[in-house]
């Protein structure tokens, strides 16, 4: 637990100093847009690429993929199921609720807990991949028919070629299975750049906190705590009871899938409902709620399996 702690409170003032740099004024407009895009573009691929190149295939392809996959596609559905059927809301609130409650934040925050609390980045890596190669496109696919009415197969199969953290994760799974060597050369300087990238989205992700009051748009209260709940509670149970009784994993391999399970809603939700003009205050609302309470949420877990 002292660990745990400790990692939640490096995070915590990190993201707290990014929220005063922001309240401050320091870096200017759009600063944070642009520290997030370097960190994506740069910092992030060097990362995984570094990360996968050394880490341990079997933490990759082990039976939590499947979990990830699974505890996904149930959230997903069930969210649809109440809001859809019991609830009678439209598609495109539907869509954005449902990608909300499944689609967890491995970026911005499974990075950071996967380091600090687990020591090893290379933990979300499961998650990361699944969702960046599969569940990304699909949400994307379902975004474009809701917006347009019609499927752009182009863009869907196009979407993981054009991704630098698809890119660098495949060729760093590559280098690590075929067991090429990487020069000091290179390794050093990406190791140095990916070394940036986790503290980048800390302060960008503080700094996105400032002036954004969850709740203020009329009629959308219960979607959004339902969505949220699915999120930070439903889906870590989901991942827990699967990685116990249907894949069998080791105790430290459970407590990373389900204790990951639990990250806030990622902050893609809010791009693709901005980008295809689908409820953007739903989206807007469920990542930063989900965001508060995903920190209770991991302490809960750390509390009862660590």
């Amino acid at each position: 637990m002292l660990g745990v702690l400790e990692g939640f409170a490096i995070i915590g003032i990190v993201v707290g100093i990014g929220y005063v740099v922001e309240r401050m004024g320091v870096l200017g407009k759009n600063a944070g847009w642009t520290l997030n895009r370097f960190a994506f573009f740069v910092a992030l691929p060097a990362l995984m690429f570094t990360t996968l190149a050394t880490s341990d295939l079997h933490v990759i392809f082990s039976a939590r993929l499947p979990v990830a996959a699974l505890s996904f596609v149930a959230m997903a559905a069930l969210y649809t199921l109440i809001a859809g059927v019991f609830l009678k809301r439209g598609v495109g609130r539907v869509t954005v609720g449902a990608v909300g409650a499944a689609l967890l934040n491995s970026n911005n925050m499974g990075l950071p807990v996967a380091t600090y609390i687990f020591g090893d980045p290379s933990q979300v890596a499961p998650i990361l991949l699944f969702q960046l190669v599969l569940a990304t496109p699909i949400c994307l696919a379902i975004f474009d028919v809701v917006a347009k009415g019609r499927l752009s197969a182009r863009d869907v199969i196009s979407q993981p070629f054009r991704n630098p953290i698809i890119i660098a994760s495949v060729l760093g799974v590559l280098v690590n299975a075929l067991g090429v060597p990487i020069p000091e050369v290179i390794d050093q300087p990406l190791t140095l750049v990916g070394g940036a990238g986790i503290p980048l989205i800390l302060v960008a992700f503080g700094m996105s906190l400032r002036g954004n009051r969850p709740l203020a748009v009329e009629g959308q209260k219960v979607e959004t705590l339902l969505s949220v709940g699915l999120k930070v509670v439903a889906m870590p149970v989901a991942a827990f009871l699967l990685g116990n009784y249907v894949f069998g994993l080791a105790p430290h391999d459970l407590f990373a899938a389900t204790a990951l399970a639990g990250l806030p809603t990622a902050q893609n939700l809010f791009s693709f409902s901005s980008r295809y003009n689908q409820n953007v205050s739903l989206a807007r609302d469920i990542v930063l709620l989900s965001t508060i309470a995903a920190i209770p949420a991991l302490f809960v877990i750390a509390a009862i399996m660590a």
